[in-house]
């Protein structure tokens, strides 16, 4: 009886000393690359005026994609679709 008790005890620390290293490895891994990672800078994102945030680049392309993908959900044709705004959110 106590050789199956240690058994089951040693494969369970394995399991959880296994994890606590992955766990480790894994945070050592984001400090580096989170380290490495090249952000722009704050100022230059605030300089950009709410008017060019709101634009949204190839707008046709894009009301044309959000069409067919609500035409596909309600199961009927694009043409029998209108929409009235839209709006980036």
């Amino acid at each position: 009886m106590s050789d199956t008790v240690f058994v089951c005890l040693m494969g369970i620390g394995t399991v959880f000393v296994s994890l606590i290293c992955i766990i480790i490895v894994c945070t050592i891994v984001s400090g580096i690359i989170r380290l490495t990672d090249k952000k722009p800078a704050k100022k230059a994102e605030e300089t950009v005026s709410t008017e060019e945030a709101n634009e949204i680049p190839d707008r046709q392309r894009m009301i044309a994609a959000v069409s067919c993908a609500i035409a596909e959900e309600l199961g009927t044709e694009v043409s029998k679709l209108r929409i009235l705004s839209f709006k980036k959110l």
